[in-house]
């Protein structure tokens, strides 16, 4: 069993990753700002939003990390299914492909 295998992230999955990360980049220009004012009130505010950023890049690799493993597990389990019961999958793709054509000619 190959554990490396990754699948490509769902579109959903992707979305929000990529809504998190324009959000860190956001925060972290927003922070390069502040420390290059040198103001003295926003060391507090900088702070907390050092710390909530940390937060938020955890918080985003587990996301990342549990899609990925979710993803290599379905192919795992696609893979035995296959192999258990190669027929019936080659049924079923002959029949989706069926499916497929049939749909495109009715265009």
């Amino acid at each position: 069993m190959n554990t490396s295998t990754t699948a490509p992230a769902t579109p959903y999955t992707e979305r929000v990753s990529q809504g998190l990360q324009d959000i860190i980049d956001d925060i972290e220009s927003a922070l390069k700002s502040a420390a290059a004012s040198g103001d003295r009130s926003l060391d507090a505010v900088r702070s907390e939003l050092s710390h909530r950023l940390r937060r938020m890049r955890l918080q985003l690799d587990d996301l990342q990390a549990e899609a990925a493993f979710r993803a290599r597990r379905a192919v795992r389990a696609t893979d035995a299914a296959v192999h258990e019961h190669p027929y019936r999958a080659m049924g079923i793709g002959a029949a989706t492909g069926l499916l497929v054509g049939w749909l495109i000619a009715r265009r």
